[in-house]
């Protein structure tokens, strides 16, 4: 019984497992890049784009008159059930490879066109009824329909980013008000600083998330700018002529992305500027909650030795030798996805320039990494909202107790002893460990009332 099939390529001839959708193209990349071990599938965004881009490329010849009716049907329906989910564990090369995306558009080609031919009544691999590259890739090159794919890969996983960081932007916002009238000391460079709320400081985390979520929305829109109909170097070589706009305004209807054809092809097959835009936007918001994330982690370190201003919810036991110890493990484990992303925007800047002529051929390292930072950092979002932000308490006497007793306090005294007699006060308040109101309320030097008004911690916080 013959359990393999023997398909052809420029190299020669291979024999093919018979029960795979894929082909020889696809056998040959597996066998040249056994780098990660991180198969395309595992980025189900992309493959569910690149059959998108093949569904609509087919409708586009078809309209056209360049695609007979009986194969964009069966092309339609295989494409169909790819964007539903079907036939993933074939899309097996690996997301790093040579070939600027090649390997990628071929194994999608011949799944596709396998799948299709069993839809026609045909066996896989007979591709004299309908070709991968005649057929299924008609009017496109890997340059084009990669890229575009890969935009719209990315513009979905955006999408679920992006109301991840609004839930976390909201987790915050929410223990703001709660917080709203817990005053406390801020701090520059560590030391004491004047009084704020808690609630003024979660409302600075909420702001922070919600400017970086606006930022990356930004750059998701730059990805619908597409070179669909390029082809080769965006020339539009073996297009028909109409199929760029035709493939593109399919493309938009099927998947309810507003894509658009790029200003100028020639630039978009050669540029990477979305991916460039899209890698800082991310590297932005990774630098600021790995911020966030070091404030909580020292905002409640202690209980006994540290600030212990928030106590951030109990989830595991943090040692396996100390008894009674919990640590701050979901901002460790966001700090640690945010590094990665940061690491991620360096390697395409690298991949960006290192781009020759009329294409870049390191696009698949790009893409895998900026799909695998998108889809952790929503991760990262909704762990951190729902496993660490929604459980936050504080001790309000303790912080007040801080504010109140701290020799910072002495600042608001300036419009009336002037910064130079502020600075005594502080100082003894520092050598003999008593509070400023107790000193300057000693000293006579500020009416009673006037001492309370100043040193009132409401107008201390500006409110």
């Amino acid at each position: 019984m013959n359990f393999q099939r023997l398909e052809h390529d420029l190299i020669g001839d291979r024999y093919v497992p018979a029960e795979t959708y894929y082909g020889i193209h696809t056998l040959r990349a597996v066998e040249n890049f056994p780098l990660s071990g991180i198969p395309i599938s595992a980025h189900p965004e992309l493959v569910v784009a690149l059959a998108e881009v093949k569904l609509a490329c087919a409708r586009a010849n078809a309209g056209l008159g360049t695609l007979d009716a009986a194969r964009e049907r069966v092309i339609v329906a295989a494409a169909d059930e790819v964007r539903q989910g079907l036939l993933h564990e074939h899309f097996v090369v690996d997301v790093l490879q040579g070939g600027a995306g090649t390997s990628s558009n071929m194994n999608a080609n011949e799944v596709i066109a396998n799948r299709a031919l069993e839809l026609m009544g045909r066996r896989r691999g007979e591709y004299g009824y309908l070709s991968p590259n005649d057929h299924v890739n008609l009017g496109q090159s890997t340059n084009d329909a990669y890229p575009t794919a890969a935009k719209l890969a990315l513009h979905a996983a955006a999408g679920a980013l992006l109301p991840a960081m609004g839930r976390l932007a909201d987790s915050f916002a929410e223990r703001a008000h709660a917080f709203a009238d817990v005053v406390k000391l801020g701090r520059t460079q560590l030391q004491d600083a004047v009084p704020m709320t808690l609630g003024q400081e979660f409302t600075v985390f909420a702001l922070t998330v919600r400017d970086d979520r606006d930022h990356l929305e930004r750059a998701a829109g730059g990805l619908c700018e597409v070179n669909l109909g390029g082809t080769a170097i965006g020339t539009g070589l073996n297009a028909a002529p109409g199929f760029a706009g035709a493939a593109v305004r399919e493309l938009a209807e099927l998947t309810g992305v507003a894509v658009r054809p790029a200003r100028d092809l020639i630039e978009a097959t050669q540029g990477v500027g979305a991916f460039l835009y899209l890698a800082s936007s991310l590297k932005s918001f990774a630098v600021r909650l790995s911020k966030i994330c070091n404030d909580l982690r020292l905002l409640s370190s202690g209980p006994q030795a540290g600030l212990a201003e928030i106590r951030l919810p109990a989830l595991q036991a943090g040692s396996s030798i100390m008894p009674g110890k919990v640590n701050p493990v979901v901002p460790e484990a966001v700090n640690q996805v945010c590094f990665d992303v940061v690491g991620v925007e360096a390697a395409v800047a690298l991949a960006g320039q290192s781009g020759q002529l009329q294409l870049n051929a390191f696009e698949p390292l790009m893409v895998h990494l900026l799909l695998t930072a998108l889809n952790r950092l929503e991760h990262a979002c909704d762990l951190l909202a729902s496993r660490c932000v929604a459980g936050i308490e504080t001790d309000a006497g303790r912080l007040l107790a801080f504010a109140e007793g701290s020799a910072v306090l002495a600042t608001a005294l300036n419009p009336v002893i002037g910064y130079h007699r502020a600075t005594q006060v502080a100082q003894q308040s520092v050598a003999q460990g008593r509070s400023v109101r107790e000193i300057v309320q000693e000293s006579g030097v500020v009416p009673a009332a006037e001492l309370a008004d100043l040193l009132d911690p409401m107008r201390l916080v500006g409110r």
